[in-house]
C-alpha cells in the first residue's frame, strides 16, 4: 500500500473507530450469536441470529435499504454483504414474533438482491461491490466475493420459501453459478495443488483464505442445497468441509486464530471479534456436519478467549500486522 492509500486508509478507519458517530463498523461488529432455532435439515430461520443488524440505525436510502458509511473518501455504500445479513436479520424476527414490518424489510431486501444481480466479464451473475476497497492489495470496483453470493442465496432461498415466488428460487439458481467456476473462469473457487476447494471472500493472487468467509459461503451452499436438493450444491458442500477440516489447524496460533492465510512473514490474526465469530461458526459447523473436529477447535479457541495473556498477546500481533501491511 503506498504512502497516499495508507493516509486514506488511516484517514477512514480512525474515525471509524474512534469516532462517536456511526461507521460501517457499527454494523460489522455486533455480537456473534448463535441462533439455536436454526434447524440442520429444513430451510429454517438463519444460523446466526443477526437481530442486532436487523435493528440497525442506519443510514438506509430511501426504499429503507441499508448504507454503510465507510468515512473519508469512500462516504455511504451499498454493500450487498451487509444487506443480505440485515435481511437475514429481519428474517429470524419476523419468524419469532410474526412481525409484519420485520417481514416487509426481508422482503425488500430479497427484492434488492433480485434488482442487483448482474452480469460480471465472463457472463457469471453476482452481487459487485461498486467501490474500491483496501485490502493490502487494492479490490478494484467492481468486484465480486463469495461471502456475497453465499448470503444473497441465503436470503432469496427463504424469500422463496416465504412467497412462492419463482423469481426468487430462479435468482437464487443464476447466483449460485459462481459456485461452480472458480476465479480464473471468472467464478469465486479455488483448488489448491492439494486438490481443496476454497470459496473466497476476496478475490486475489495468491488466495488467502479468509476464515469466516469461507465458512459463511459454505453456508450459502448448504442453504441452496437445502432449497434444491441440488447434487451439485450437495458435492461442493461436501468438498469444503473437506478442505475446512483439513486446514483448521493451520489458523490455530497456539494462542489465537488467524483471521486468513495471509502468506505473508507476520501472519493476519484474527480480531477479538473476528476470533469471537469463528467459534460461532464452527459450532454451527459442528450442528451442521456433526464433525467433531470443529467442536474441538471452537472449544480451544473459546480457552484463548477467556485468557487475558492470550488476548494481551494477539492484541499486540495484530497492531503489528496493521502497522507493517496497511
Amino acid at each position: 500500500m503506498g504512502l497516499t492509500s495508507r493516509f486514506n486508509y488511516y484517514r477512514r478507519i480512525f474515525p471509524a473507530y474512534l469516532g462517536s458517530r456511526n461507521s460501517h463498523l457499527t454494523f460489522w461488529h455486533d455480537s456473534p450469536e448463535i441462533n439455536d432455532q436454526s434447524s440442520r435439515y429444513l430451510l429454517g430461520e438463519y444460523y446466526l441470529s443477526f437481530l442486532q443488524k436487523a435493528d440497525y440505525l442506519g443510514p438506509y436510502d430511501r426504499n429503507g435499504i441499508p448504507l454503510l458509511d465507510y468515512r473519508g473518501s469512500l462516504g455511504r455504500q451499498y454493500n450487498p454483504i451487509a444487506i443480505a445479513q440485515y435481511g437475514l436479520g429481519n428474517f429470524n424476527a419476523y419468524r419469532r414474533s410474526g412481525d409484519g414490518e420485520s417481514r416487509k424489510k426481508f422482503l425488500a431486501v430479497a427484492d434488492w438482491l433480485v434488482a442487483n444481480l448482474e452480469r460480471n466479464r465472463a457472463g457469471l451473475h453476482v452481487w459487485n461491490h461498486h467501490f474500491d476497497w483496501e485490502y493490502r492489495s487494492w479490490l478494484r470496483a467492481p468486484w465480486q466475493s463469495a461471502l456475497a453470493q453465499s448470503q444473497g442465496i441465503s436470503v432469496l432461498v427463504r424469500a422463496h420459501d416465504e412467497t412462492g415466488k419463482e423469481m426468487f428460487l430462479e435468482c437464487a439458481r443464476m447466483a449460485f453459478q459462481p459456485f461452480q467456476k472458480e476465479i480464473r473462469e471468472g467464478g469465486i473457487v479455488h483448488v489448491d495443488e492439494r486438490g481443496d476447494t476454497w470459496l473466497e471472500e476476496y478475490i486475489v493472487s495468491p488466495p488467502t483464505h479468509i476464515l469466516n468467509g469461507f465458512i459463511w459461503a459454505i453456508w450459502g451452499v448448504y442453504d441452496y442445497f437445502l432449497a434444491t436438493g441440488d447434487s451439485v450444491a450437495q458435492r461442493i458442500f461436501e468438498a469444503s468441509v473437506r478442505t475446512l477440516r483439513n486446514n483448521l489447524a493451520r489458523y490455530d496460533l497456539g494462542f489465537w486464530s488467524l483471521y486468513e492465510q495471509s502468506g505473508t512473514w507476520l501472519q493476519m490474526v484474527a480480531s477479538p471479534f473476528y476470533h469471537q465469530l469463528h467459534i460461532a461458526q464452527l459450532r454451527v459447523m459442528h450442528f451442521l456436519t456433526e464433525e467433531t473436529l470443529f467442536l474441538h477447535y471452537a472449544d480451544r479457541w473459546e480457552s484463548y478467549r477467556r485468557s487475558r495473556g492470550k488476548r494481551t498477546r494477539a492484541l499486540c500481533h495484530k497492531c503489528a500486522f496493521k502497522l507493517c501491511y496497511y
